[in-house]
């Protein structure tokens, strides 16, 4: 029997802090608030299959990932507060004393997922496949965004 190497999903936990308001809201989510998020990315593709390969074995070295999902999302929005660019000149904020990013969409959980789906189908080498991403934004709330529905 011939071994056929499997297309194998892997995926890596981040956390990071943020704070964000929904102007406009009909709750409390008006507010500005922070959130403990946790971000899992998953990623498939075949395992390297190359003895002289030193990623030998692997989908893609969790290293490698986590370098990425740090450089492009984490550093970025760790202890940031996150508002809509809308609300620049709404809420009145020292942006010398704060870090403050504006993003042209309100900063739900929801659109803050499609926006990093928007950022690492960029990073993620062209031979394996983003396939799924959640953003928990509480112990009991996330949102997912799956490939496969987004073809």
């Amino acid at each position: 029997m011939e071994f056929r190497l499997p297309t194998i999903r892997v995926t890596k936990k981040f956390n990071f802090e943020m704070a964000h308001a929904l102007t406009g809201h009909d709750g409390p989510c008006k507010n500005i608030h922070g959130h403990s998020y946790f971000l899992f990315i998953t990623i498939s593709g075949k395992p390297i299959n190359d003895s002289t390969d030193p990623k030998n074995g692997m989908v893609m070295d969790f290293s490698d990932l986590k370098k990425i999902v740090h450089e492009n999302i984490v550093q970025h929005f760790d202890h940031a507060l996150v508002l809509n660019e809308s609300d620049k000149t709404k809420i009145g904020l020292d942006e010398k004393a704060n870090r403050i990013i504006y993003v042209p969409f309100a900063p739900t959980c929801e659109m803050l997922l499609g926006y990093f789906q928007h950022i690492l189908l960029e990073k993620i080498p062209k031979h394996l496949k983003l396939h799924t991403i959640r953003l928990d934004e509480t112990a009991s709330s996330f949102a997912e965004w799956h490939a496969d529905d987004n073809l």
